[in-house]
């Protein structure tokens, strides 16, 4: 008789209670996440210096960071199965260093490169213990939890709270920071959510979340077993996806890491009215994953991915042409800004919705903890190399520049060109889509058989 495993014995967690896990941890994340890519950068610009080589070492070391954390807390994930713990643990350490972070502000500017050190220091730190709890704990889990019945749904649910977590993230923070620059008051909040979710997922999540381990000799072994690429390209269709995914995601650093300073420091918008501008567009824009969900559920993976390419193209080509002279930064509407970060936030959606469904249906079902790692490799660390190197070489050589009078230190501005670049980069990424497609097609053929 087979022995049945304790683990398997126990009912996963379902129905009210995963749906609220599902959408509770993952907007608690994503909002975390949001702060990082859009509060940081500003609170760079408004506190320690309008230097982007600061935003450049946070975004690389954070991106290491996070790499590094979600392939080794994978495969620990992997290998104890304890699911609730890495996620627990995570959001709290995620949370507690979230407000260490704001701490830096106290730091005199008369010590700059050492401010600028700290910055990128706590940022890396918190990136660790953030990709912990969300990559490694959070999304693995969501992918034991998916089935061909709700896979579009938990889709629509994971590429829908970066959104909202920009929108929630981008408004509340707008408005927690004030036209004060108020970023510890911002800072203190958000930690403060994202631990309480950690503690309240001790309580909610079931012990029938963890899984079996998988133990496949010692950890080192098992742990670079992931970068064997030779069995990693031999996956042909995840190859091209995760290209795809990399090169339109570093079109997407490009600009988007500058998009809030472009909107206070170019346009001349306050931090609550840029939370505003950006936020009411992107919830319209997110309204478009319902019916993404029903299209993805069809394998409609493709056209979408094309579909979004254009429609973000189509966004950034919009606001890039803007003038600081030709807008009126005492009124919150623009019809231009709003059209342009909605189709903005079409493209962004779709694509991310698509590919994060279709990625994990080609996961191996023995390693999807480490392979959580491989898709932080392309979403994460290449994008957010890539994109920064670009983004500041863009502002430096092609932005608004002047010497600070009190500081002396020389301060960039990016405007409309970092638009221009990312688009160029994002239609790039037609081509994995593309090369993607006889893979595809030759596996729906033999699924459908």
């Amino acid at each position: 008789m087979k022995k049945t495993s304790p683990l398997a014995s126990t009912q996963k967690t379902s129905g009210f209670r995963m749906w609220l896990l599902i959408w509770g941890l993952g907007i608690a994340g994503q909002i975390c996440w949001n702060m990082e890519n859009q509060w940081f950068n500003t609170f760079v610009y408004a506190k320690i210096g309008k230097d982007p080589s600061i935003i450049t070492g946070m975004l690389i070391c954070s991106a290491l960071a996070t790499t590094f954390s979600t392939f080794f807390f994978g495969t620990w994930a992997d290998r104890t199965g304890k699911r609730r713990l890495f996620i627990a643990i995570g959001y709290i350490l995620w949370g507690i260093f979230t407000i260490c972070f704001g701490l830096t502000q106290f730091i005199s500017q008369s010590f700059y490169v050492l401010a600028g050190v700290l910055v990128v220091l706590a940022d890396t730190v918190m990136s660790f213990f953030g990709s912990m709890g969300n990559d490694a704990g959070f999304n693995t889990w969501t992918n034991d939890m998916m089935t061909d019945k709700n896979r579009g749904q938990i889709g629509a649910a994971l590429a829908t709270q970066p959104v909202i977590g920009t929108i929630l993230g981008t408004l509340l923070g707008g408005l927690l920071v004030g036209d004060d620059d108020n970023y510890m008051r911002l800072f203190l909040v958000m930690g403060i959510f994202v631990i309480l979710f950690g503690v309240l997922s001790l309580f909610i999540m079931s012990k029938g979340d963890d899984v079996e381990p998988s133990v496949r000799g010692s950890f080192a072994k098992q742990f670079f077993s992931v970068f064997n690429f030779k069995k990693f390209f031999a996956l042909k269709e995840l190859v091209w996806v995760n290209i795809a995914v990399s090169v339109f995601f570093i079109g997407f650093n490009v600009y988007f890491a500058y998009m809030g300073n472009y909107i206070i420091y170019y346009l001349g918008y306050t931090a609550d009215m840029m939370g505003i501008i950006e936020a009411v567009p992107l919830l319209l824009a997110m309204l478009t994953a319902i019916p993404m969900s029903s299209l993805i559920n069809k394998n409609k993976h493709i056209p979408l991915s094309i579909a979004a390419v254009f429609v973000n193209i189509a966004g950034l080509l919009i606001i890039a042409p803007i003038k600081a002279a030709n807008v009126d930064n005492t009124q919150i509407f623009n019809w231009r800004i709003w059209l342009g970060i909605f189709l903005v936030g079409v493209g962004y959606v779709a694509i991310l919705q698509t590919t994060k469904v279709w990625t994990k249906q080609l996961y191996p079902k023995d390693s999807k903890g480490q392979f959580e790692g491989i898709w932080i490799l392309f979403f994460v660390l290449i994008p957010m190399i890539g994109g920064s190197l670009i983004g500041e070489a863009v502002v430096k050589t092609s932005g608004e520049t002047f010497l600070d009078a009190a500081s002396g230190q020389m301060n960039y501005i990016p405007n409309g060109n970092i638009f221009y670049v990312g688009a160029v980069i994002i239609l790039l990424s037609l081509v994995p889509i593309l090369m993607t497609s006889r893979y595809y097609k030759n596996r729906l053929k033999e699924t459908n058989k």
